[in-house]
């Protein structure tokens, strides 16, 4: 293992928060970038097969606890928080339309969204005000943190499931498979 790999593995084992690259060179006497990004990937694949990973959430670095041994450290039941509907829906629009506006929100659900759903999400760490669009009203915009991709174990937003695969999960019905569901199967037309 080089000497900056070694730097960068205890700059992160140290650091409260998961780090950039970039905050990494600065933080290591403004090491280059790319010298930054190979010992990262070293240190990735040096930490595969052992008990804690070396993982990119976000474009930033931290070490988290191997996936399946995640139990063993587990002393109490875990909470589950279920999501309203609502809430699912909206998250939803956010990741896939980020930024987005409160009102772009409205207009992809059809319905009214409570400022309620907004806080929930950003009290669980996996929405944030990220601005003001430049229109008239000067709009508060959402997107989503590093926290919601951590949390769903996404390095981006390009990780996000397509339309396809939710089809194929089932959790996206064709609105004609949906209908026949319901309706039941076309029958047979008198002229045939």
């Amino acid at each position: 293992m080089t000497d900056l790999a070694r730097a960068v593995e205890a700059a992160l084992f140290a650091a409260e928060e998961p780090m950039s690259p970039e905050a990494l060179s600065s933080l290591l006497g403004d090491a280059e970038v790319a010298d930054i990004r190979t010992a990262l990937r070293e240190l990735a694949a040096h930490y595969e097969d052992r008990g804690i990973h070396l993982v990119e959430r976000g474009k930033r670095w931290h070490f988290e606890t191997a996936p399946d041994l995640a139990h063993i450290l587990r002393k109490e039941k875990e909470q589950l928080r279920r999501l309203s509907r609502a809430a699912t829906e909206v998250l939803a629009i956010i990741a896939y339309h980020e930024p987005v506006s409160r009102a772009e929100i409205e207009s992809i659900r059809g319905v009214q969204t409570s400022g309620g759903t907004l806080d929930v999400l950003m009290e669980a760490g996996w929405v944030k005000i990220a601005g003001r669009r430049e229109v008239p009203g000067r709009p508060t915009i959402y997107a989503t943190t590093p926290d919601f991709l951590a949390h769903f174990g996404l390095e981006s937003r390009r990780d996000l499931p397509g339309i396809a695969e939710l089809r194929a999960t089932g959790l996206l019905d064709p609105v004609d498979d949906a209908y026949d569901a319901l309706i039941g199967p076309e029958e047979e037309s008198e002229d045939e």
